[in-house]
């Protein structure tokens, strides 16, 4: 799993070198004796889709998460994202609560984010995999490095980028972006634990605004409906 090739193949000139470091060899092997041992999420040809739905030459926004959805069947590779069919979790529908109320857009059926991601919303965890229903646990076993390896790559690209930085997690990244040269929204998390500060901060367009002086096409954060 250390290969290069399992890194999709725009990101392979910034990343590939991270697979080689002996953290990265360390924590395949834990993650590989973690689904030895029970259901880890998402499953292994899922673990890079957010780098696979969004080239690294095409990010304009990156949404920082924290581990996947640890629940059977939630997970997929992009944060906040669950497939059609899947119960949209309570932090995507505050997300869509704030969407609508301050874009209008409506209320989609279902919480399928690739529509965001193909616009060039890179929609990022911190840590790539869980153990089925433990949330966080794992955390600190290197994920948290190769995906600031990620942000750092996004950050010293030439082309500036939007970096969504929701919540206190989120915000401990920020010494890895240049804000001179970035965008940085920043916000309480939508989980419906801080969703009271999270809504009216009205961020969708904050994005579009940063993305748009960026040079770039804004997003159409609309999702449709599968149903």
């Amino acid at each position: 799993m250390t290969d290069i090739a399992m890194l999709p193949e725009s990101w392979r000139g910034v990343l590939g070198d991270e697979l080689q470091q002996p953290y990265f060899k360390e924590l395949v092997e834990f993650v590989e004796e973690e689904r030895a041992n029970g259901p880890v999420y998402p499953p292994r040809e899922e673990v890079f889709a957010a780098l696979e739905a969004t080239p690294y030459d095409e990010v304009k926004v990156l949404v920082l998460g924290q581990d996947p959805y640890h629940g059977e069947g939630q997970g997929h590779g992009l944060c906040f994202s669950v497939r059609p069919g899947v119960r949209i979790p309570p932090s995507l529908r505050n997300i869509y609560k704030e969407m609508h109320a301050e874009l209008g857009t409506p209320i989609p059926d279902n919480g399928y984010l690739m529509p965001w991601a193909r616009q060039g919303v890179l929609l990022l965890n911190a840590v790539l995999t869980v153990r089925a229903g433990e949330a966080n646990s794992h955390k600190g076993r290197g994920w948290e490095l190769f995906t600031d390896a990620v942000i750092r790559a996004v950050a010293n690209r030439p082309d500036p980028a939007v970096f969504v930085l929701w919540g206190n997690y989120a915000q401990k990244k920020l010494p890895l972006i240049d804000e001179s040269r970035h965008v940085v929204v920043k916000g309480a998390h939508p989980s419906p634990l801080s969703a009271k500060k999270f809504f009216g901060s009205r961020p969708f367009t904050q994005i579009n605004e940063a993305v748009a002086a960026q040079g770039h096409d804004p997003i159409d954060w609309t999702v449709p409906n599968v149903g």
